[in-house]
C-alpha cells in the first residue's frame, strides 16, 4: 500500500491560549492574531495536492479548517476523534488556578502520570494516545497515495508526535506545538512516520506555544 501524507496542523490562537486557560473540549473561537494565522496557512497550502481536509469539532479548529477549505475547495469534514484532550473539572480554569485548587491533582498533570485523569470526565494520556491513533490511522487508511490535511489541537498533535518517534506518553516534551504551525507526516499499515515539524515560516516565524513542556 502507498504512503499517505499526513499534513497536521494546530488550530490559530484564541483568547485562552494567551491567557493559559484550559481549554479542554470546551468550544473557544479564534481570536483576532488566530484569525490571521488559519489564513496564512490557507495561503501556504495553496498549491498543495490535498484530497481531504478533517477537522475536530470544535470551533477553534474547524474554523482554522475552512480556511484550507476555501483555498483547496476541498471541503472540511469534521471528525470528533480529534477533539482535544477531555481536562474534565480543569476545563476552564489557568494553570496558575489548578496549582492552587487541587494541588495534588496538579503534581499528577505535571508528572505525566499514564494512567491519571483529571477528575469529573477527564482523559489519561493513556486514553488519549488510544484514541488519536485509532483516529488518525482509520482516516490516513482511507486515503493512500494522497494527501490529507488534519487540523486539531496541542495535545492531539503531541500524541501523534510521540507516537510517530516511538516515545512514551511521559517523556517530557522537548519540541513545540505552536499555533499554526505546518507539521508533516507520512502513514503506512505499519505506522507513523515524521517528516518535518513545527514549521512556522509562513506565520514569518512568529507563533507562540503557551503549553508547558510537561
Amino acid at each position: 500500500m502507498e504512503a499517505t501524507r499526513i499534513i497536521a496542523i494546530r488550530h490559530g490562537e484564541t483568547a485562552w491560549n494567551v491567557a493559559a486557560r484550559i481549554q479542554g473540549q470546551l468550544d473557544v473561537g479564534l481570536n483576532d492574531t488566530g484569525r490571521w494565522q488559519a489564513r496564512r496557512v490557507g495561503e501556504a497550502l495553496a498549491g498543495e495536492p490535498i484530497t481531504a481536509v478533517y477537522s475536530s469539532d470544535l470551533g477553534r479548529a474547524h474554523q482554522t479548517a475552512q480556511t484550507i477549505a476555501e483555498v483547496t475547495g476541498v471541503p472540511v469534514v469534521a471528525e470528533e476523534g480529534l477533539r482535544e484532550r477531555s481536562f474534565g473539572m480543569f476545563e476552564g480554569k489557568t494553570f496558575d488556578e489548578i496549582h492552587e485548587s487541587w494541588p495534588e491533582h496538579a503534581q499528577n498533570w505535571r508528572k505525566r502520570i499514564p494512567e491519571w485523569a483529571p477528575p469529573e470526565g477527564g482523559e489519561s494520556l493513556l486514553e488519549l494516545r488510544e484514541r488519536v491513533t485509532r483516529t488518525m490511522h482509520a482516516l490516513a487508511a482511507r486515503h493512500p497515495g494522497e494527501q490529507i490535511v488534519i487540523v486539531a489541537h496541542g495535545g492531539v498533535l503531541d500524541a501523534l508526535y510521540r507516537v510517530a518517534t516511538g516515545q512514551e506518553v511521559n517523556s517530557p516534551r522537548t519540541w513545540e506545538l505552536p499555533n499554526g504551525a505546518i507539521n508533516r507526516l507520512l502513514w503506512t499499515p505499519e505506522g507513523f512516520t515524521l517528516v518535518g515539524w513545527s514549521d512556522t515560516q509562513h506565520l514569518d516565524n512568529e507563533a507562540s506555544d503557551e503549553n508547558p513542556g510537561f
